[in-house]
């Protein structure tokens, strides 16, 4: 029970008060969420990955992390596919379904935890975080992985196959934080150490900001979403993504291989809550836009229970040494 109110205390309390403090003042003021939404995409989330790529080791066991996104995804499809049989939902509402257990919020909510989980007791060794870049790593290429299939596989679902793949592309091609990772990769090659430029302190601290400055805007995107309680589909789609989800990945896990660092990482990002972007696309298409809504909203706020359990049976599944 310590250990359990050690994760409540200083994981996750800490990522839902930078949401609520969002939540609270986006109810006093009005802000203008796709303003702040394009701050966080085009200027701190892409260089977050490039300062943290950049300063990590990448080991290749990243590639099997590769391999297991893309299983998940797959795993998922078929899932969502036998419940949306057996329950005979419309097109529209299998399609939202589909979408809100196959994507989660990697970025908003996954990355943050990672930090905070590999940056408190017990993975602090001699005041250093010597586990903290490889989940950083894996966590990234989950998150790519993600953003990609959403941004391709989620505008499909949403349009129904009606999109056209070139417009998909378009769109993938579009997001700063895909050219992040292989520019990251390009000037590790280059014989000169970034570290050492002038600006480097300003990426720095943009990288320091990113955490914070993206939980206070989920915060301030879910205070503009409308909650019914009476929905049970809202529910039965937060228990696919918050509890089948991770059992998923526990079988994948132990089918893979997985170990340690790579495995916490990898089963504490797959309990994070429907992406917020699915609600973006839904919206775009108009594929049950209220009900992807409160998806988002009900899994992010039991996302934080479920995380604490989540990150306390991994560390059990999955010690590390220190």
């Amino acid at each position: 029970m310590k250990v359990f109110l050690h994760i409540i205390t200083n994981s996750i309390l800490p990522i839902f008060v930078l949401i609520f403090l969002g939540y609270y003042v986006s109810k006093k003021k009005d802000f203008d969420i796709q303003t702040l939404s394009k701050i966080n995409v085009n200027i701190y989330l892409p260089i977050f990955i490039f300062v943290n790529l950049y300063t990590t080791t990448i080991p290749y066991e990243m590639f099997k992390v590769f391999i297991y996104s893309i299983l998940f995804l797959l795993f998922n499809e078929i899932l969502t596919n036998i419940v949306i049989k057996l329950k005979k939902y419309d097109s529209n509402m299998a399609s939202a379904i589909k979408n809100s257990v196959m994507f989660y919020n990697v970025g908003n909510i996954g990355i943050p935890i990672v930090m905070l989980v590999f940056s408190s007791s017990p993975f602090i060794k001699n005041g250093q975080r010597p586990y903290l870049d490889i989940a950083l790593a894996t966590q990234f290429v989950i998150y790519i992985t993600q953003n990609i299939s959403m941004y391709s596989i989620g505008f499909f679902n949403a349009n129904r196959g009606k999109l056209h793949w070139r417009d998909s592309v378009k769109r993938i091609l579009s997001m700063p934080s895909i050219h992040a990772i292989p520019l990251a990769f390009i000037m590790k090659q280059i014989p000169y150490d970034l570290t050492e430029i002038p600006i480097w302190s300003s990426l720095s601290q943009v990288k320091e900001g990113f955490v914070s400055l993206i939980l206070i805007t989920l915060g301030i995107q879910l205070s503009k979403t409308q909650l019914n309680l009476k929905d049970k589909n809202v529910y039965f789609t937060t228990i696919l993504r918050l509890i089948v989800g991770p059992l998923l990945t526990l079988f994948l896990i132990y089918i893979m291989g997985f170990e340690g660092v790579i495995a916490q990482t990898i089963l504490i990002s797959s309990a994070a809550p429907t992406a917020v972007n699915i609600a973006l696309i839904a919206i775009d298409s108009d594929t049950c836009p209220d009900f992807v809504s409160q998806v988002v909203t009900t899994s992010t706020l039991l996302s934080g229970i479920i995380l604490a359990f989540i990150i306390f049976i991994a560390r059990i599944l999955f010690p590390v040494a220190i």
